[in-house]
């Protein structure tokens, strides 16, 4: 398996390519923006993106996703929780500074806690855990998380925007994130790595 990591958009957002090697499948997870480094990527390993993979619906984790599911012919995947807030991505926008009209997304797909979603010899378990917002996911391949905006290195996100509960927030991450093999690497949404264990001894919500 590879994984490759990609910075872009106004908060500088993490989004990942996780690759299937043998069968040349591979899953985009988060959307924030079309930039030259995806689709470069893409076309050097000779891979096919089955999916893009959305761990929450809030506008800096979708703003790219119209543009990246043409350039990449992918479906693209949400908790359909989450879809008050895809809907209303101008709204969200205006709170950050006011960026230009977004054409809200469209889904192919629609998630739920424990599903698994299967790409080449991939198996994608789907975690739900609300908090930053009512339908966020995290996506477990193998011994690597995929966090969206649930858990950051030392960190949680944010509760005060539309959706947001920090008792469900501290309930995903303590009993359902925590309760993982302390090994698994994380990858959050924004800023550094981290893991399960190393969460469990120094995060703020502990």
């Amino acid at each position: 398996m590879i994984i490759r990591q990609f910075i872009a958009g106004q908060l500088e957002n993490n989004m990942y390519l996780v690759v299937d090697e043998k069968a040349k499948k591979a899953v985009l997870i988060d959307a924030s923006a079309l930039i030259p480094e995806i689709t470069e990527t893409v076309k050097e390993l000779g891979v096919d993106v089955e999916y893009i993979l959305l761990t929450h619906g809030h506008f800096d984790h979708i703003m790219g996703l119209n543009d990246l599911k043409k350039a990449l012919n992918a479906q693209a995947v949400i908790c359909h929780d989450d879809l008050i807030i895809s809907d209303n991505i101008n709204e969200f926008t205006r709170l950050f500074g006011g960026l230009s009209e977004s054409v809200p997304p469209t889904y192919e797909k629609f998630i739920k806690d424990g599903d698994i979603i299967n790409v080449g010899d991939l198996q994608i378990k789907v975690i739900h855990t609300p908090g930053h917002t009512e339908g966020g996911v995290c996506y477990l391949i193998g011994d690597n998380l995929f966090s969206g905006d649930t858990l950051f290195r030392e960190s949680v996100g944010r509760t005060d925007l539309f959706g947001g509960s920090f008792e469900k927030l501290s309930d995903s991450v303590k009993n359902k994130l925590f309760k993982l093999d302390e090994k698994i690497k994380v990858y959050p949404g924004h800023g550094p790595m981290t893991t399960i264990g190393y969460e469990k001894k120094h995060n703020e919500i502990i």
